[in-house]
């Protein structure tokens, strides 16, 4: 579904992200872990089409996307659950998912009934429909910014470290509804910062260093990889140095 193919994206004389390539085949969660600074956002805002690669190439679905406007790639069936949720805070919940059908704003039934899906699936978001969206808890907002995306009725859903700032119990929360989704069948792209999560609920995962894919593999073997452990779960220190 998606193919990234030596990717290189710059901030200025910055070179953030140095011939990264990956897929994402249809149905499949696959987790991008790595430290900050490593390029992970670089490479989410690259494919979302906030930042523009000086080399390489990125196909959807078979067609190029690279150069594209953020909005034409939503359009295409992308859509992003970006870094620290950024809901609209001053409108309510229900504005917030209008917004999210917002390509679909000239079938009025077909928004209304994916709120209505929405709601269903989050029955907090039921309760504070009219309530300011900047009013609610961390991870209501994350839940929030979640179902907004999924109002596009996307193929690909990229998620942008959603467990960020999080305290433990809702993270859980927030992994078990992207694992609700993995099971029903939806294509997603997990950035994290929080591996073990990350990879226990992906078919495989890439790991992202210095702007470079340093390994990759599927999920569970890279939990047991000696320099992931290592590295990111608290086995140790160190760095991965070698793919």
């Amino acid at each position: 579904m998606l193919k990234v193919k030596s990717v290189h994206t710059y901030y200025g004389n910055i070179h953030a992200l140095k011939g990264v390539s990956l897929h994402v085949r249809p149905g499949e969660t696959v987790a991008l872990i790595g430290a900050n600074g490593a390029g992970k956002s670089t490479i989410v805002n690259t494919i979302c089409g906030q930042i523009k690669p000086l080399k390489g190439r990125i196909e959807f679905q078979g067609q190029p996307i690279e150069g594209l406007a953020p909005e034409e790639i939503v359009r295409r069936g992308i859509a992003l659950v970006p870094e620290g949720r950024q809901i609209f805070a001053t409108l309510t919940v229900e504005s917030n998912l209008e917004m999210g059908g917002f390509v679909h704003r000239n079938n009025h039934r077909q928004v209304r009934e994916d709120m209505t899906r929405m709601y269903d699936r989050f029955p907090i978001l039921r309760q504070r429909s009219r309530q300011l969206a900047g009013t609610l808890s961390g991870g209501e907002q994350q839940m929030l910014a979640i179902s907004r995306a999924l109002m596009s009725r996307p193929q690909l859903l990229v998620l942008d470290e959603p467990s960020m700032g999080l305290a433990p119990l809702i993270v859980r929360e927030i992994f078990s509804i992207i694992e609700e989704l993995r099971r029903e069948g939806r294509t997603i792209l997990l950035i994290e910062q929080n591996a073990r999560a990350a990879l226990q609920i992906a078919d495989r995962g890439y790991v992202l260093e210095t702007g470079k894919v340093v390994l990759q593999g599927e999920g569970n073997t890279l939990l047991e990889h000696r320099e992931v452990q290592r590295a990111y779960l608290g086995k140790g220190a160190g760095q991965i140095v070698d793919a």
